[in-house]
């Protein structure tokens, strides 16, 4: 048979590989200095957009989208060509996806630094950029497919099934969970309300870990830790096990998420089952990494690509074991709304994505530039510096979150709360700042690295288009003997892709359509009104301002928190709310029942300066809400697109909107000025106050009406 030759692009994986580069270093700048905030509210400069409640999601989006994002494109343009022996689909279409791609990403950063935000967990970007994401991820699959179609090897290997599962998977969870209505150009609501909008969050959030974070890094692991061993998978029946039972029980798992809040019981309980579940296929995985390396012992201890690569294993083989562990719900009514839960986070991103990322920067980049790396010292510093700096940030973490759930749950003997909460962030402060110390650290190794491969690069010279030769794939592809059936799927990309699509999909059906279709998941009150057009100005402002990064709107059904905040969440109290605000970390206090709960001057002087309040708050000054205004000219949009959401405003509302938004706002103004606080009626801080005072007070007047029935 006549050989063809070809030549592999190495250009379009050099500038993903830069790009993984750049964005790890912006990332992990962006979380130090949040981690700084916690415990330093100085470092917010009392400028908006430096403020942790922005600067968050920039960190995680950039860690997540920009640095994963690029190393996982780095890794499947390099692994892709090769595993199929064929250059890439269409060289246009790479540059279009990268160009594409860190548009977006700049985009992105920009946008949530200014506080345009949808307020949903790592898809806080605004719908305008979801359109042009979605678009380049079809571009890239479209390159994908391609590259395969035309691909000069008969069977798919095991890292493509990853690439395939990971393209179809994210795809489904970024059409699904970015359904919303445009309001302006940069500012939607969410198609789904509170319970429902919950499920399908972290439904979506849940699957962005494993299907952006875990498969395609799986994918990544089966292609170059072989490659780098010099040895075989260890096993092929394991591969297969692997990779089915584990995009089929991924999925079920979001609602582990929301264990003893206003989501239904059973779907609680479905998500607990399928995490449990869990452990077996990701172990399996674990252990087929590993195993790989049988033989090859000393080569490890000699090779720093090998040891990123085995920390990185075993990092994910720890976190997917913790994380069927945390729900559980009894060791989840411990962690959850804690600092275990951004523990158990960090193991995964920083030991199983950071890591194997390096690996394969180590690995991959010497051979593109045809040299050696510049230096096996200085990579060994990088892996002994990041391995001490996950230490150093994982453990005070652990230690902060029994710490928090302990004191947040200890009575005295008469039966009264121990611990104010305020109480309960002071004593772990130390942690915070051990955990920042861990971050400099594993962010002194990544320059180390920046170093080393700057000088690896000037060493050699990039080819950018490699030779390669092989056969071509015959026409009709003749089966010699008796071959594994999975070899029949594994010629046939579009069946799996298709089969991927199912295992995948039947899990998110089976619990979302019946918590949208089944009435009683969702139980009315009928004390429950739409917000005010000045609370709705005001929620809006509480979503960009990012305050849901610290503070939650739901009290679970525990003694302590009913104690501490009052009347536990109902699933009816949030159908008006678009997006869902219940939050997933409480670095401050849950915030349900905030309505009522102090007067106009305490909120107004609460967010002029914390510490006035609350000697000691960590909470950052946003004292530009005084002077600010509310956009008024908005109010119509937003009040129709509330309607249109099924929000019960009377017909022509948005006409009317704005008298009523004056007559609420001068009433606050009147309240502040009774205190000597001067505000405008239309300002920021006015809006806000109208939505915190509203906040729980709904469920209040239904218990009301319930008490005065039973008498």
């Amino acid at each position: 048979m006549q050989v063809e030759k070809f030549y592999y692009d190495n250009k379009i994986v050099k500038m993903f590989a830069y790009a993984t580069i750049l964005w790890g270093v912006v990332g992990m700048m962006a979380g130090l200095l949040a981690a700084v905030q916690i415990y330093l509210p100085g470092a917010n400069m009392n400028f908006a957009p430096t403020t942790f409640g922005r600067l968050r999601p920039v960190h995680t989006n950039a860690v997540i989208f920009a640095f994963v994002g690029n190393g996982i494109f780095m890794g499947v343009y390099y692994s892709l060509q090769r595993l199929c022996k064929a250059r890439m689909f269409n060289d246009t279409l790479s540059k279009i996806h990268f160009w594409g791609w860190q548009s977006i990403i700049v985009v992105g950063a920009l946008t949530l630094l200014a506080g345009y935000t949808t307020g949903k967990e790592y898809a806080e970007l605004e719908w305008p950029v979801d359109i042009a994401i979605t678009v380049i991820w079809v571009l890239f699959g479209i390159n994908i497919f391609g590259t395969i179609i035309k691909r000069r090897e008969s069977h798919l290997y095991v890292a493509i099934w990853f690439y395939i599962a990971t393209w179809v998977t994210v795809a489904m969870l970024h059409i699904v969970n970015s359904f919303e209505i445009p309001v302006t150009f940069m500012k939607s609501y969410s198609w789904y309300a509170g319970v429902q909008d919950a499920l399908v969050q972290w439904w979506y959030g849940h699957n962005a870990v494993a299907f952006f974070l875990t498969t395609p890094y799986l994918g990544l692991m089966y292609y170059f830790l072989p490659k780098a061993a010099n040895r075989p998978v260890y096993s092929y029946r394991l591969s297969i096990i692997h990779f089915w039972a584990l995009i089929f029980m991924y999925i079920w798992a979001g609602p582990h998420h929301l264990l003893y809040t206003a989501l239904p019981d059973w779907a609680q309980s479905l998500g607990v089952v399928f995490s449990v579940m869990l452990i077996a296929p990701s172990w399996g995985g674990m252990l087929n990494g590993l195993f790989t390396l049988r033989g090859a012992w000393d080569k490890v201890r000699e090779e720093p690509v090998l040891k990123f690569l085995v920390v990185a294993v075993t990092c994910y083989g720890m976190a997917t074991f913790e994380g069927p562990l945390l729900s559980l719900k009894n060791v989840n009514g411990i962690a959850h709304y804690t600092d275990w839960i951004v523990a158990h986070v960090h193991v995964g991103a920083l030991g199983w994505n950071g890591f194997l990322t390096f690996g394969v920067l180590y690995w991959l980049i010497p051979r593109i530039f045809a040299t050696n790396l510049y230096s096996k010292k200085l990579a060994n510093t990088h892996f002994w510096l990041g391995t001490l700096g996950i230490v150093l940030y994982a453990v005070p973490l652990y230690w902060a979150g029994f710490m928090q759930s302990m004191m947040w749950k200890t009575f005295t003997p008469e039966g009264q709360l121990k611990y104010q909460f305020l109480e309960t962030v002071t004593s772990i402060l130390p942690m915070y700042v051990a955990r920042s110390v861990g971050g400099a650290f594993y962010l002194a190794g990544v320059f180390v690295m920046v170093y080393n491969i700057y000088r690896t690069v000037k060493s050699g010279k990039l080819v950018a288009n490699e030779a390669a030769e092989a056969a071509p794939l015959p026409k009709v592809l003749e089966v010699h003997g008796k071959q594994h059936w999975h070899r029949w799927i594994e010629r046939r990309p579009v069946q799996m892709l298709v089969f991927s699509l199912i295992a995948v999909a039947i899990g998110g059906v089976l619990e979302m359509v019946p918590t949208f279709l089944v009435k009683s998941n969702v139980p009315t009150i009928t004390a429950v009104k739409p917000y005010t057009p000045l609370e709705l100005h005001g929620r809006d402002l509480y979503i960009k301002e990012g305050c849901y990064t610290c503070h939650s709107q739901m009290i679970r059904p525990f003694r302590d928190e009913v104690a501490r905040y009052g009347e536990y969440s109902k699933a009816g109290e949030f159908v008006y709310d678009h997006p869902f605000q219940w939050g997933s970390k409480r670095t401050g206090p849950d915030l349900a029942r905030i309505g009522g709960k102090y007067p106009d001057s305490w909120h107004y002087n609460h967010m002029l300066d914390p510490r006035i309040m609350s000697p000691g708050s960590i909470m950052p000054s946003y004292s530009w809400m005084l002077d600010n205004k509310v956009d008024t000219a908005s109010t119509g949009a937003k009040i129709r697109a509330m309607q249109t959401l099924g929000v019960p405003y009377p017909a022509g509302y948005d006409k009317q909107a704005n008298a009523d938004l004056l007559v609420q706002g001068n009433k606050i103004k009147a309240s502040l000025k009774k205190d000597k606080l001067n505000a405008s009626s239309t300002s920021e801080i006015v809006a806000l106050i109208a939505y915190l005072q509203r906040v729980g007070t709904d469920i209040k007047a239904q218990t009301k009406e319930e008490t005065a029935s039973l008498k």
